[in-house]
């Protein structure tokens, strides 16, 4: 049985694979983006910090790399 939150969010990937890539490249901007503003003025960071942190957390899950490590801090 799918719930409404599945079908919302099949129909929103839908529609996102419709658009050009350029426009799609564009949306992923923005929520990085949009990301990054959240996180400032839910904790009060400073802007270059704010983008380590999801930097961080993103890796986080990933096989450890010396050089993302050594860029991200």
């Amino acid at each position: 049985m799918r719930s409404v939150a599945d079908e919302l969010a099949r129909e929103l990937r839908e529609k996102v694979r419709k658009l050009p890539v350029a426009e799609r490249i564009a949306l992923a901007f923005r929520l990085g983006e949009s990301d990054v503003e959240t996180l400032l003025q839910a904790r009060g960071m400073r802007r270059a910090a704010a983008v380590r942190h999801l930097q961080r957390r993103r890796q986080a899950r990933r096989r450890r790399c010396r050089c993302i490590e050594e860029l991200i801090g």
